[in-house]
């Protein structure tokens, strides 16, 4: 009897661990380059005299996509310059401004390289438009840390991961690697981590990347070809032009958009 009360009460904790397991959201798009296809030796050391600071201002505004908090209320963020340290070669100062809804904050802060690794082989793109122009490419791995104006409202500051792919071409230059653009599953630049307030010390989720939202639930990002979003859950979250552009998903009233709804250029 009590071997059967045993077996029951294991078998009660199985269907409660797969309906928690099952209850859990799945995360998707975590990584920008498949683990198999790349090298793990760290060649930090042998990349550490180029430049990679035209990987994170090379992307248009307008196709970086990122989300703030549970809810995945939009932030927008724009980086304006990064420079190298010429003094440690692993770390870049940057400067940037964000904005959700309608608050922009300048920021300021620092990537750091932690890793870089090449691919096991050279990508030349669906119709082999590279090829010839690729030394070397692979997966750059960093943290970084940006800090918003305190003078400004609804500051805090960033702090997180980074990946980002990159090109070493013929004319030993760093580049950014878009030789798979045209992929469904393409993205780059993928900041993950969180924002937290100045003000009351709140921990928020924001991430964010170039084509397509890392590290984020399944169910979010609907799209297959491009990005696009969960039209259902999140219209009000400031993604209602990104639903009205692809068409697809919940029927949204088109009316008069407000004045402030038009993609402008609010970082100058």
């Amino acid at each position: 009897m009590r071997k059967f009360e045993n077996l029951k009460i294991g078998f009660l904790m199985l269907l409660l661990l797969g309906s928690f397991a099952f209850g859990q959201e799945k995360l998707c798009r975590t990584n920008i380059l498949d683990e198999d296809i790349i090298l793990s030796e760290n060649k930090l050391n042998q990349y550490q005299n180029w430049d990679f600071s035209n990987l994170w201002t090379t992307t248009n505004v307008s196709s970086v996509y990122g989300v703030i908090g549970d809810e995945y209320q939009r932030i927008h963020i724009k980086i304006l310059s990064a420079t190298q340290n010429k003094e440690k070669p692993n770390e870049y100062f940057v400067k940037g401004k964000s904005m959700v809804k309608d608050n922009i904050c300048d920021f300021e802060g620092k990537i750091i390289i932690d890793k870089i690794q090449a691919r096991k082989q050279l990508y030349s793109g669906v119709d082999e438009e590279f090829k010839g122009k690729i030394k070397n490419q692979g997966l750059l791995i960093a943290h970084y840390q940006f800090f918003e104006n305190r003078d400004q409202n609804h500051s805090g500051s960033f702090q997180g991961t980074l990946q980002s792919k990159w090109i070493l071409n013929d004319l030993n230059e760093i580049k950014y690697d878009d030789s798979d653009l045209i992929s469904d599953n393409y993205f780059n630049n993928a900041f993950i981590g969180t924002w937290k307030s100045y003000k009351d010390e709140i921990s928020k989720i924001c991430n964010w990347g170039d084509y397509r939202v890392p590290n984020v639930n399944c169910e979010f990002d609907i799209g297959v070809a491009e990005f696009n979003v969960n039209a259902e859950k999140y219209a009000s979250k400031g993604w209602l032009d990104v639903i009205l552009s692809n068409r697809v998903g919940l029927e949204v009233k088109e009316s008069t958009p407000p004045e402030n709804y038009e993609y402008k250029e609010w970082w100058e």
